[in-house]
């Protein structure tokens, strides 16, 4: 059986990683080569890079930079921002990246997805999908970054894009963004019951029991960027909480909380002595300094 991918998702914006508020608001969080090695240290499953600046501005990726991040890397890397052609794709893939993330370029060129599942493998193109929900409930597809309506609806361009070669679809809620409140469910499982392919869910997570609730619409992986951002919500307490659920999640870190209890805003709240024992950080001796 497959378990369930936890996803970490680093919005990038002027060259650092940020914290997204529905897409209009951006907190600085700092470095992008820390936020990567952070990730891997605390046992994600996988990364995306999303760069909100390159489409908008119409710049193509920063292929010097992914180099750079990819380095600090330990696990399969997604990039997205600013991919116009297969040789963007070509040149991300030699940089370090290990999937292409398409949002504008895919929704405005099918095509491109067809090309590059050609040259690269299905596996390698995700179509990253953002969406807002309308005044009447229902959702429409938004691209560059939020900024233009497209009049689509996310199941029907999910299954499009599938039928194109996209091997895996990013979905993101705008309004539920960087709010703390829970994932959109409703468009989740539409998209879900529209695809074959694997569904990642982000937007919404401020608690491990967001993550559970989108886990259990049966999809692929749970994403989640803000809630890794000057929290106590490490991935290892993500995972733990997961797992404790019933959830198939990889636990591969040194640690795990499966012994502990969480309190209601998802925080360790006991702890048991074994496990402290494991997290307490070992002392070298002075004289072997």
């Amino acid at each position: 059986m497959l378990k369930t991918r936890v996803v970490g998702v680093l919005v990038i914006k002027n060259g650092i990683v940020v914290q997204s508020i529905q897409f209009k608001r951006y907190l600085p969080v700092g470095r992008v080569s820390i936020a990567v090695e952070y990730l891997n240290r605390w046992g994600i499953d996988d990364i995306v890079l999303l760069d909100m600046d390159a489409t908008p501005r119409d710049c193509s990726p920063n292929f010097e930079k992914i180099r750079e991040y990819s380095r600090f890397c330990q696990v399969p890397l997604t990039v997205g921002g600013g991919v116009r052609s297969v040789k963007d794709m070509e040149n991300l893939l030699h940089s370090g990246a290990d999937r292409i993330a398409l949002n504008a370029a895919a929704i405005g060129n099918p095509q491109l997805i067809s090309e590059g599942a050609r040259l690269f493998g299905k596996q390698c193109m995700v179509a990253s999908i953002d969406v807002r929900r309308k005044p009447d409930g229902s959702h429409e597809v938004f691209s560059h970054s939020g900024t233009r309506p497209t009049g689509q609806s996310p199941a029907i361009l999910a299954r499009q894009l599938e039928e194109q070669g996209a091997g895996e679809i990013l979905l993101t809620s705008i309004d539920n963004d960087g709010m703390k409140q829970g994932f959109d469910l409703e468009l989740i499982q539409q998209v879900a019951d529209a695809v074959d392919i694997p569904l990642v869910a982000c937007g919404g997570a401020g608690h491990p029991r967001h993550l559970l609730e989108a886990c259990k619409l049966g999809i692929s992986g749970v994403a989640a960027g803000n809630f890794y951002h000057y929290t106590e919500h490490s991935v290892i307490v993500a995972k733990s909480f997961l797992h404790a659920a019933g959830v198939n999640v990889r636990l591969d870190s040194f640690v795990t909380y499966d012994d502990c209890h969480f309190d209601n805003d998802g925080r360790v709240a006991r702890i048991s002595d074994e496990t402290l024992d494991k997290l307490r950080f070992k002392v070298i001796p002075e004289e072997v300094i």
